[in-house]
């Protein structure tokens, strides 16, 4: 069958809208929350959430008969591989849990929304878009996201939530390098974590 000039197919893996936007809401949730509590109810609340993530995701990987209710119900939300190993939520808590435990509050919360709001954005810009991938990845889906990532910094910054600084640019530059590259760690993990020690270490 031929495809007319101009058609775009997108591509079957491409991540399915309730996932991002639950990532946006779910992940965005974190740092917004973090912006009007202190660091010690955050790392609390975040350390409680991720031990009761981590108990549910033990207990249906061990019990086949549960994990298969839960995929089913949470299907939309979840990735093709997610149904036999951690899925991304938890990873989101968890990696929030080390950011407000590691970095100073403006960097966590920065770090957080670069990847609440750049992620999704890669991958939505990405997968609508054909011709030269690196890692299989659209460069102009890394583009879109220093793009929102650069803009929720300067938001962040005109809010007083953090001090503008150059190295939120270097910062969201480097989370979206870390989105493109390959790595057998969850993005959810390395994104907000390399970006975050990036800034930490530029002085923000």
């Amino acid at each position: 069958m031929r495809i007319p000039i101009g058609l775009h197919i997108r591509p079957a893996s491409a991540p399915p809208k309730w996932r991002r936007l639950f990532h946006i809401v779910a992940c965005g949730a974190i740092p917004l929350l973090g912006i009007f509590v202190s660091p010690g109810v955050m790392v609390t609340l975040l350390a409680t959430m991720s031990g009761l993530a981590l108990l549910v995701e033990l207990a249906r990987l061990r019990l086949p008969g549960l994990n298969s209710i839960l995929v089913a119900r949470l299907k939309p939300l979840l990735k093709d591989t997610e149904d036999q190993r951690i899925t991304g939520a938890t990873y989101i808590a968890l990696s929030a849990l080390a950011c407000f435990l590691v970095f100073d509050k403006p960097i966590a919360i920065v770090a957080l929304f670069f990847l609440a709001l750049g992620d999704p954005m890669a991958a939505l810009v990405g997968s609508r878009m054909g011709g030269f991938r690196v890692f299989g990845k659209s460069p102009l889906g890394t583009l879109a996201f220093v793009t929102v990532a650069i803009g929720v910094a300067g938001i962040l910054s005109s809010s007083n939530v953090v001090s503008f600084h150059w190295g939120l640019v270097a910062g969201a530059t480097i989370a979206a390098l870390v989105e493109l590259a390959p790595s057998f760690l969850d993005d959810n993990l390395t994104i907000p974590l390399v970006s975050g020690a990036a800034m930490a270490l530029a002085g923000v």
